[in-house]
This record gives C-alpha cells, sequence and structure tokens, in this order.
C-alpha cells in the first residue's frame, strides 16, 4: 500500500445457520449426511412457502432465534428483546417472492466487538449488528440460459456486519478465521466455505492519510476464502489508489473476484444507495426474546477459540501454531478436546504427541480426501493409543504413520494393527548388536568420517541399520549404539 493513502474496510459477512429446517417452512436446511444441497436434484428441495407461491404464509423457526442470539453473545452484543422482519425488495430470478425477508430497524443483535491477532500485533473490531434473512435460490448460467436452483432458498442466515475499522488486508481475513472458529465451536454453522455457508461482501475504500471523510466505496461480493478476500482487498486498494492517482473518480459499483486471474471485476455500478424499500412484513410478527430464554442460552455457551488457545499452550504447552490448526477445525478440536479426557494428568505430555497427529498427518489426509473426521472410523482412542506407544517407542515414527492409515481406513485398535502388521519396533539389545556390528565392518570409511567428527554420517549408517531390520529396529537406540561402538 502507498505511504500516502490508507484503506479502509468494513465486512458484510453471512453465515449459514445449521438448523434442520428453513427458516419460515418445513423444508429440509441441511440434506443427509455426507451431501450438501448442490448435491440434491434441481428444485427437489422446496414448497410453495419457499418457492414463494401467492397465498402462502411463512412461519418462523424458533431454533434460529436461538442460533443468532449465541452468535451475539459470543461477540459480546446486545441482545434485543424485540426484533422485527421486514421486506427487502429487490428483483432476480432467484428470488421467487419479489423481496427478500431480513431485519433492518431493529436487528436481533447489535453492538458487539471481536479481538483477534495479526502481525501488528492484537487488534479489535465492533459489530455492528447481527440481523436474520431467508437465502435466496442459486443462478446456474448454462449454455447462454440462466437456469434457476431453489433448492437453497429460504436457508437461514445471519448476516454480521462490521464497522469499517479494519485497515489492512490481513486484518480482515484473520477477522473472518476468528469469526468463523466461532459460528463452528457454537454448533450454528457448519462453516463449509466450499458450499457457501461462509462468506463475505467486502466494502472497500481509499482516503489520504490524515483525512477523516471517506473515499468512495466499492463492494466486493461473495468471496469465500479467507485467502481469497484477503487478495481481493489488497488487489481493490491498489487498484482504487492508481486511479486517485491518475486523477479519475473511483466509481462506485459492486464488483466480483477472479480468483484465477487475481484481480476484482465490474459487476454493476451503484451510482447511490440501493433503495429496497424495506417494510415491515406483514405476515410476521415481531420475534421475542424472553430474559429466562437469554440466561439458558448464555449458560450453554462452550469455551470459545481464543480461550481454548490460550488453555493449550499455558496448561498443555501446545505452540500457537499447533493451538490456532486445532481451533481452526471443529472436527480436529473436539476429536482433541475428547482426547484429552481419556489421559490421565500424569500422561499430559502426550498432548503435544496428540496435537502433532492432528495438525499434521490428520489435517492433510482431511484435505487430500475432503473427508470429515466424524465420519470415519478413527477415534479419540486411537490418538491416544498411538501417542502413548510413540512416547514409549514401542513404534517408530513410520510405524505411526502406518498405524494411522489403518486406524483411519478400519477402526481396529492400535494393539491390534501394531501386532497384525508387526510394527513393533525391535529393543533388544542382543538383537540389534549382531546388526550393528555387521554394518559398521562393511562401512570402515563412514565409521571412521565419525570418528573425525563428521556427526552427518550417523544417519547414513542408522539407515542401513533400519534396512536390514525391516524398519522395525528403535532408531534411538540404534544411533545411542553406534556412538558407544565408536567411542569405545
Amino acid at each position: 500500500m502507498s505511504l500516502e493513502f490508507e484503506a479502509v474496510i468494513g465486512l458484510e459477512v453471512h453465515v449459514q445457520l445449521a438448523t434442520e429446517t428453513k427458516i419460515f417452512c418445513a423444508c429440509p436446511a441441511k440434506p443427509p449426511q455426507g451431501r450438501s444441497i448442490s448435491d440434491l436434484a434441481p428444485n427437489s428441495n422446496l414448497c410453495s412457502v419457499c418457492a414463494g407461491h401467492p397465498g402462502t404464509l411463512p412461519v418462523l423457526n424458533e431454533r434460529v432465534i436461538e442460533f443468532a442470539a449465541k452468535a451475539g453473545l459470543a461477540l459480546g452484543c446486545k441482545i434485543n428483546s424485540e426484533s422485527i422482519f421486514a421486506r427487502k425488495n429487490y428483483f432476480y430470478p432467484d428470488l421467487p417472492k419479489g423481496y427478500q425477508i431480513s431485519q433492518y430497524e431493529l436487528p436481533i443483535c447489535e453492538w458487539g466487538s471481536l479481538s483477534f491477532e495479526t502481525q501488528r500485533g492484537s487488534s479489535q473490531v465492533q459489530v455492528r449488528r447481527i440481523h436474520l434473512e431467508e437465502d435466496a435460490g442459486k443462478s446456474v448460467h448454462e449454455g447462454g440460459a440462466t437456469l434457476v436452483n431453489l433448492n437453497r432458498a429460504g436457508v437461514p442466515l445471519i448476516e454480521i456486519v462490521t464497522e469499517p475499522d479494519f485497515r489492512y488486508a490481513d486484518e480482515a481475513a484473520e477477522f473472518l478465521r476468528e469469526l468463523h472458529g466461532i459460528v463452528t465451536t457454537l454448533g450454528i454453522s457448519d462453516g463449509n466455505l466450499q458450499e457457501g455457508n461462509f462468506r463475505c461482501d467486502s466494502n472497500v475504500s481509499v482516503r489520504l492519510k490524515g483525512e477523516s471523510r471517506l473515499g468512495t466505496r466499492v463492494e466486493v461480493k461473495n468471496v469465500n476464502s479467507f485467502r481469497f478476500v484477503e487478495k481481493a482487498i489488497e488487489y481493490e486498494i491498489a487498484r482504487q489508489i492508481e486511479v486517485v492517482k491518475s486523477g479519475a473518480r473511483v466509481v462506485q459499483e459492486t464488483r466480483t473476484f477472479d480468483s484465477d486471474r487475481g484481480v476484482t471485476l465490474s459487476m454493476r455500478s451503484k451510482e447511490q444507495a440501493e433503495d429496497y424499500r424495506y417494510f415491515p412484513d406483514p405476515d410476521l410478527v415481531p420475534a421475542r426474546v424472553s430474559t429466562n430464554a437469554l440466561a439458558r442460552w448464555r449458560s450453554e455457551l462452550p469455551e470459545l477459540p481464543q480461550a481454548k488457545r490460550r488453555r493449550y499452550q499455558s496448561e498443555l504447552g501446545l505452540s500457537a501454531y499447533d493451538a490456532g490448526v486445532i481451533t481452526g477445525n471443529r472436527s480436529i478440536m473436539m476429536v482433541f478436546d475428547s482426547a484429552m479426557q481419556l489421559i490421565a494428568k500424569q500422561e499430559s505430555n502426550l498432548a503435544k504427541g496428540i496435537a502433532n497427529l492432528l495438525t499434521g498427518e490428520v489435517s492433510r489426509k482431511l484435505n487430500e480426501e475432503s473427508v470429515a473426521l466424524e465420519d470415519l472410523p478413527i477415534t479419540p482412542a486411537h490418538f491416544v493409543d498411538l501417542a502413548r506407544a510413540a512416547a514409549a517407542q514401542v513404534i517408530s515414527s513410520a510405524g505411526v504413520k502406518q498405524a494411522l492409515n489403518n486406524a483411519w481406513k478400519t477402526g481396529e485398535s492400535i494393539d491390534t494393527i501394531i501386532e497384525k502388521h508387526g510394527l513393533k519396533q525391535v529393543s533388544d539389545l542382543s538383537s540389534l548388536e549382531p546388526v550393528v556390528a555387521q554394518v559398521l565392518a562393511e562401512y570402515p570409511a563412514q565409521v571412521d568420517e565419525l570418528k573425525s567428527g563428521k556427526d552427518k554420517v550417523i544417519g547414513f549408517l542408522v539407515g542401513q541399520i533400519m534396512k536390514r531390520t525391516g524398519g522395525k529396529a528403535n532408531p534411538a537406540l540404534v544411533q545411542q549404539m553406534i556412538r558407544k561402538w565408536v567411542e569405545s
């Protein structure tokens, strides 16, 4: 960013709520296990209400009030005892009623904040409001025609609107990561970015440093990746600075982000604020939150990601990186917490081993295979047993990986897998001594190098012994035996 300019950024985050049914009808809001709404046959998940047929009446799903209020509580918002639904009028092919039911003048939550860490230190951003609304359908462009799929129409959303408190693109990305961790930890959203469960509009403007007046705002719509949000904002800041420097005027417009090219592209101009002609929906009474309900929901809030990260580091000795990876994925976090409940206090040293498995090999496999941890036969007990076996040097690091792969597929116990596949390390001195002696005799040049202080060669010698024992020798013990032999 140019030293003369600063960016002013605000976010509007749309979070799809994980209720069983849609916001105003009994249609499923999420499909059967292992499927997504996009996998369902087009227009198979709808009824006369969410299809917008004349004469149909919406009936509010009370669960969405609970989920929205819990999001507000987690962000320190004021929860309004009464909120009002409004009709937001605009005309898109995928909006069957010709309006969207949303909240306008009186949303369910107002004025909270969220703290997060960046490379520049701690930041805090104000949350102006959280309001409820229904999702639209989806326009599908094929062969020069536009088709409409209403499966998603009526799925409940909360929109989280921030103040324009961001000045850097990476701040926006870190805020979104923190917010994503909160809504998934609360269990109010699946947070699947690929499915659009969590997507973001960014409002970006630039101005000369020291100015108080805001520049012309450009909205970048519907980006569903933390990395792409950061890249889209970075590009938009640079583009607007170049426009201003050239003496031209930034046009108020809506843009989209082309992730392949890394650029934002104009969708439509927006010379003035759109007039959606909001008015209270006459078919819906105000949504009310009682004092008792609010107290109950507050008591049900789980430990949130920031608090978990601090506890993981202070009590379990995890690195900031491992703590961040674990709290960034709800499935991994639930497995880790369950595993911690299975170990005794004197075994707290196993936490690092379990964390290494989850943040390393497990995270890699989940990304490669696009599966959910809860859908696999592997359990928290497997990770505890693997960490115990590794800590006791019963199996090598290669054995740990092989045992994990087997448990991943079959769900067999770690003890069974170690026995069945012969993964137990050889730590018996009497068994290893002849192999060590033979290898050292066969490689006198490498032994001389080791004697002269060239320590790296020991890896070669250990490798040769591991080959002779089919990878079963305890490498730490083998290394000790080699050094003892050379010193003697």
